[in-house]
């Protein structure tokens, strides 16, 4: 079954890379990293399968290169989450991260493959949110093109609820990617 749902989750991800992709060649922008790096970012990841298969990721890396990216998660973890204090953003660059390379790319999840670009979310009751893009890509000064995330969220919550019943996975998650990897 976990096969199964993975590909789901990977068939979600490539529809996402390909509208992201879209709307971002619209703007005429090419995320090439910068100082206020989205991989510095403090984010919360919140579904149980894109940790599974973020996991199955770092299973497939080599034993030395796993073994350095569960050491940095570590050091990540320490500085973000001091003892008896709430989390506080250090601009700490992913513990996945390798000379500016994701090491496990192809399972990053998905509030890595949607950030950058200007969105919208449609919530059932409220008007929709929207979000202004990075900073780097000078979104104020251009028209907005629609990139609504919403459709991407509702197939997530799906494979979501799916993966839960096949596991048994029961409670809320609210994990880094440094806790995926050290706990």
């Amino acid at each position: 079954m976990t096969n199964k749902l993975f590909q789901q989750l990977v068939d979600n991800y490539t529809t996402m890379d390909r509208a992201w992709e879209m709307t971002a060649s619209q703007y005429n922008f090419q995320c090439k990293g910068c100082e206020d790096n989205c991989c510095t970012s403090l984010f919360f990841h919140h579904t149980f399968v894109e940790k599974a298969f973020l996991i199955h990721g770092v299973g497939q890396l080599a034993q030395d290169i796993k073994k350095e990216a569960q050491d940095r998660a570590k050091i990540y973890y320490n500085k973000t989450f001091p003892a008896g204090k709430m989390p506080e953003s250090r601009k700490i660059m992913c513990p996945l991260n390798q000379d500016g390379r994701c090491l496990v790319y192809g399972y990053r999840p998905m509030i890595c493959r949607l950030h950058g670009l200007p969105h919208e979310l449609h919530k059932p009751g409220a008007s929709p949110f929207k979000g202004p893009g990075c900073p780097a890509g000078q979104f104020d000064s251009a028209p907005y093109i629609p990139f609504d995330r919403t459709p991407f969220y509702k197939k997530m919550a799906k494979i979501e609820i799916k993966f839960r019943q096949s596991t048994g996975k029961v409670g809320k998650i609210k994990e880094t990617v440094a806790q995926m990897l050290l706990f």
